[in-house]
């Protein structure tokens, strides 16, 4: 099986990681490179592939020039060119991967969502949490019953960004650049695949730590379409290891606590903590008490890198042998409830409630 070509459009960090995989794999190989900016041109001459400073001059080029069969395109680029650049590799009928969000807002979103099924484009959204192996094998406890049916998810996201994060981008202070739309559409995902469709949030911030324009902290809360409810906590100003990255170790970057968890799945028979992975349950011919010890056990789990899978995901999708694990249904859907809790944010703000 011949190397599928793949383009990557934006050299920065995350550009920069998915030029690495491809060059490391066995599936695919890079195919080119496209960004205006001058270091791109260097990290396209040092991997010996074509650089381009348009994403039209790629999907355009002559059908006789070097490297013409182009088999996907990796969307590594800022939030606000997702949209557009997505339309042009879809109306190219070239498969894409789109770096999370899917678009700047809901309305290109579910543009985009009408454009893939009215052309049938082979399009994933990079949620790559969700090719986790951990929150897999967590999701197959959830999917067997082992805990019984879902009533309740507590979850966290509390770490510390240093003063240096808000210096290096001055924009992460303003309006859009709070850690509700930095990072809790990733939180977002990981609760829909796990635990089903969600059909109701409220919050209630707070930016009296940092003091800036947006949030710092938030508890959120959260309805389940099981009838399954849920709490979330969020906050980037918190010197706390319950988060995903502290936690699951799939990102070496960041300090690792092997003893935290991230979430706690609650249901009727038993519940799951993730991601050390501990099951507390009772067997299906006992009656649930708190009179009584569930059985405990810690499933294995092996920990690997998810973007990694996801890239191994997306040669299989542009093969035609699987279909996406995050569609554009679900880049949009995660998109939508995470604008909705900005929304809900911001009517909690400017309501007379305090006692």
């Amino acid at each position: 099986m011949s190397a599928l070509k793949i383009a990557v459009v934006g050299a920065g960090l995350i550009g920069q990681r998915h030029i690495q995989l491809i060059n490391q794999s066995d599936e695919c190989e890079l195919a080119a490179i496209v960004d205006p900016a001058p270091t791109a041109a260097e990290i396209a001459r040092e991997s010996s592939v074509a650089h381009y400073e348009d994403l039209g001059q790629l999907l355009g080029k002559p059908a006789s020039s070097d490297n013409s069969t182009l088999d996907g395109v990796v969307l590594a680029t800022p939030n606000a060119l997702h949209y557009t650049q997505a339309l042009e590799c879809i109306d190219a009928n070239v498969p894409v991967l789109i770096e999370k969000p899917i678009s700047q807002t809901t309305d290109q979103a579910r543009h985009l969502v009408d454009k893939v099924a009215s052309q049938q484009a082979r399009v994933i959204v990079g949620h790559h949490r969700m090719h986790s192996a951990i929150m897999q094998q967590a999701k197959r406890i959830i999917d067997s019953g082992a805990i019984g049916n879902i009533v309740a998810v507590q979850g966290a996201a509390l770490f510390y960004k240093p003063d240096a994060y808000y210096e290096a981008g001055p924009w992460r202070t303003k309006s859009g650049g709070g850690p509700i739309l930095i990072n809790m559409i990733h939180e977002i995902g990981n609760l829909r695949y796990l635990c089903g469709e969600i059909t109701q949030v409220q919050a209630m911030p707070s930016n009296a730590q940092r003091g800036f324009e947006v949030e710092d902290t938030v508890a959120i809360s959260l309805g389940f379409e099981s009838g399954a409810v849920g709490t979330f906590i969020l906050s980037d100003t918190a010197a706390s290891c319950k988060s995903w990255e502290q936690t699951a170790k799939e990102n070496l970057d960041y300090h690792h606590d092997s003893d935290e968890n991230c979430y706690h799945i609650a249901g009727t028979r038993g519940s799951l903590s993730i991601p050390t992975m501990t099951l507390h349950r009772f067997q299906n011919n006992e009656e649930p008490s708190w009179y009584k010890a569930p059985q405990v056990v810690t499933e294995p789990v092996e920990v690997s890198d998810p973007l990694v899978r996801q890239l191994s995901h997306f040669c299989r999708v542009i093969r035609g042998e699987e279909e996406p694990l995050v569609s554009a249904e679900d880049g949009y859907r995660n998109l939508q409830l995470t604008e909705a809790i900005a929304l809900a944010c911001e009517q909690a703000g400017s309501a007379d409630n305090r006692l």
